[in-house]
């Protein structure tokens, strides 16, 4: 996980989210979702990100979407990671069905704290 992590971070991949699946769906053990700023970013984070794993494990990891970049679907057996554009994924929102109630709550507070700021940070200052 600590490898996906900085992966996604090295190619500045945005509003990066972990959730556990632990005990919740055989599928993985856990799922990160992030979003590119546009269809290119999405699909050059997940090349590299694959590319990474695959170097440092070994192993290929499973991919779809790439050829679009509007979702992208990496399946590294015990991660799913979800890479999508901000309308793609704010159209699916993927957290709300799987995060816990509580984290989902924390989530949209900090993100709605930020979006204020960068708000007033906008506004003119007189």
């Amino acid at each position: 996980m600590d490898r996906i992590l900085a992966s996604l971070d090295d190619d500045k991949a945005e509003d990066v989210v972990t959730i556990d699946l632990r005990g919740r769906s055989a599928m993985a053990d856990h799922m990160v979702i992030a979003s590119g700023r546009n269809a290119r970013q999405v699909a050059s984070i997940a090349e590299k990100l694959v590319e990474r794993l695959k170097e440092q494990t070994g192993r290929p990891a499973r991919i779809e979407g790439k050829e679009t970049g509007d979702w992208v679907l990496i399946d590294t057996d015990d991660v799913i990671v979800h890479i999508f554009r901000p309308e793609v994924r704010e159209f699916y929102q993927l957290e709300k069905m799987w995060m816990p109630a509580d984290a989902l709550r924390s989530a949209t507070l900090d993100r709605l704290r930020a979006e204020h700021a960068a708000d007033e940070a906008r506004k003119p200052q007189i």
